[in-house]
């Protein structure tokens, strides 16, 4: 990757100083993950100023976008990216709030799991719990695909991260001309990125608005770009813990 980078580090210093049930049919309910992110520290390159990332967008989605926002501007109009075929959103529960909610239903008599697993969704659908936690955006002409993840509803369920991926560091084959051509898409998506968003203030391949890996950050790698706020993901979770905490519904012990 720094090989590619590098030669285009040179040519940029020459060239260039809710949830309604009949909103949408297309959708699924699974456990909560832990995304795969990384808070490794990080820090300005040398005579680097903080970039804006707070500003950056993929194909129009920014950090701290609505669910709702994004929803409409990709389901109600018609753009480069449309909703993918299957499971396009995707709506979680927080662990902690399931294990409220199961303990709950238990409670009420409700042990079969097909049913225990209804009563919690009913539940968490009726006090919000239930949220959109993933939407999946793709573009079947260049098989460009964008994974977009959001808060709980506890931090107005917003944008925290931007997955973009394509196929430009695939090779079809082991003909010489296919590596050529890998290559040449490669330059290409870097030169593009090194457009839009200006040269990387840490290492060869990050965008940091400061040193602190919580803040607003973006990383490019081949055919890829993660835009991440891990720290409002970091405050959601840790808010979604201390109130689940504070609302489990005990039995009413008296001594």
């Amino acid at each position: 990757m720094k090989k590619y980078f590098n030669i285009l580090l040179i040519l940029t210093t020459l060239t260039f100083p809710a949830f309604a049930d009949d909103a949408f049919d297309d959708f699924a309910i699974v456990d909560s993950d832990d995304a795969d992110i990384a808070t490794d520290s990080v820090t300005l390159n040398m005579g680097s100023d903080p970039a804006p990332v707070e500003t950056f967008d993929i194909a129009g989605i920014m950090l701290g976008m609505g669910f709702e926002d994004v929803q409409t501007l990709f389901f109600k109009n018609k753009g480069l990216y449309s909703p993918r075929k299957k499971n396009s959103i995707i709506y979680t529960i927080i662990p902690d709030w399931k294990y409220n909610l199961d303990y709950e239903c238990r409670q009420q008599g409700v042990v079969i799991p097909e049913k225990l697993e209804k009563c919690i969704n009913s539940l968490a659908r009726k006090r919000g719990l239930l949220y959109a936690s993933e939407l999946h955006l793709m573009r079947e002409n260049t098989g460009e695909t964008i994974t977009v993840y959001f808060t709980s509803n506890a931090t107005d369920n917003v944008v925290w991260r931007v997955l973009y991926n394509n196929d430009v560091d695939e090779i079809e084959g082991d003909h010489d001309k296919f590596t050529n051509q890998r290559e040449k898409k490669v330059l290409a998506f870097w030169q593009n990125v090194l457009d839009k968003y200006g040269t990387p203030n840490s290492g060869s391949d990050k965008w940091i608005s400061s040193d602190n890996a919580y803040d607003p950050m973006m990383t490019a790698y081949f055919g890829s770009l993660d835009l991440v706020d891990n720290g409002r993901n970091a405050s959601d979770a840790s808010l979604n813990i201390q109130q689940a905490r504070e609302n489990f519904h005990a039995k009413p012990y008296a001594f």
